[in-house]
């Protein structure tokens, strides 16, 4: 009688296909639109303070640099680029960099950065760029309202995310880039505002991004939420002060997402641990029934204890996964 497959040999063949078929997939069927050549941002001095003067004038420059790729974008005939671009530039928008180059990045301001006390650092997942920017801006509003007017958050497009349907989705190459990045910011951040308590929150690949990016960084809370994993095994190897927090709506299909770890020739698969599993060590929030884009929505419960540990109360735990 043949033997029955061990979990291990299970996972791993679960993940070769997920692979096989990340692979196979047209990638052109799920591509963004073509990029409309945009200008170099112009060099911005580190930010010093966040006084209102200071902040406002960065808030100028960047303005001037989202106007410049909405002129680029007009010239090549892209209308939909430029009114979005636009809208960006609207008067009551704060950025505090803009970069319309390579899909865009961008760090936008909600709420009063000047006077917060608390500050999030939101990072988004894959198919996240200039043309699905209002998406997850959209989110970082929902998260601003909760907290009110002592917190501000910060919409950190600052890498450029791999499309879901995709060999690099499962893979840490970006994430590992994207960190350095992600570090620079949060330390720069920290220096203009030392009094501030900073959270740094991911999303789906997001949270592989801000896990790589956590040791010995400034902040006070670390949050993962629909995460396919960090790459790490235990909270302990993140190297972080921060309190590591996890959640996962019961609804979201990153659970079917395989946690493992393979080494292949081209590159490393996979994520390794879930980070709500009780071996992992994190504190594990209740993220409701939702889905993988609803963790940010208005009036859901992942949103409210997303929003109690950005203002250090304790939100609702769970029973961790097996």
């Amino acid at each position: 009688m043949a033997s029955r497959p061990r979990p291990a040999r299970l996972r791993r063949t679960a993940l070769a296909l997920l692979v096989a078929a990340s692979v196979a997939v047209p990638v052109a069927g799920a591509a963004r639109p073509a990029a409309v050549p945009a200008p170099a941002p112009a060099a911005h001095a580190a930010l010093a303070a966040t006084t209102p003067a200071a902040l406002d004038e960065r808030y100028a420059r960047s303005r001037e640099d989202i106007r410049a790729a909405e002129r680029a974008a007009a010239g090549h005939g892209d209308r939909a680029g430029a009114a979005a671009l636009t809208a960006m530039a609207a008067p009551d928008r704060r950025f505090l960099s803009f970069d319309g180059r390579d899909g865009g990045r961008s760090a936008e301001v909600l709420g009063d950065l000047a006077h917060a006390g608390r500050i999030a650092v939101l990072v988004p997942g894959s198919d996240t760029g200039l043309d699905t920017y209002e998406r997850f801006r959209a989110g970082a509003r929902a998260l601003q309202g909760e907290l009110g007017e002592q917190a501000a958050v910060v919409a950190w497009l600052g890498y450029r995310t791999p499309d879901t349907v995709s060999p690099e989705v499962l893979t840490p190459g970006r994430a590992d880039t994207a960190a350095r990045q992600l570090r620079a910011f949060v330390e720069e951040l920290h220096a203009a505002a030392p009094r501030a308590r900073i959270a740094l929150l991911g999303h789906s690949y997001g949270s592989v991004v801000c896990a790589r990016a956590a040791a010995g960084l400034p902040v006070a809370d670390l949050v993962l939420f629909g995460s396919p994993g960090t790459g790490y095994d235990h909270v302990g190897e993140l190297r972080t002060g921060a309190t590591v927090w996890a959640g996962r709506g019961t609804g979201d299909w990153i659970a079917r997402v395989p946690h493992v770890s393979l080494d292949l020739p081209f590159a490393t698969v996979g994520f390794g641990a879930d980070p709500t599993a009780k071996d992992f060590g994190a504190h594990v929030f209740a993220a409701g029934t939702g889905g993988h884009s609803d963790y940010l929505r208005p009036g859901s419960a992942p949103l409210r204890a997303i929003a109690a540990i950005v203002t250090g109360r304790r939100p609702a735990e769970e029973g961790r996964h097996a």
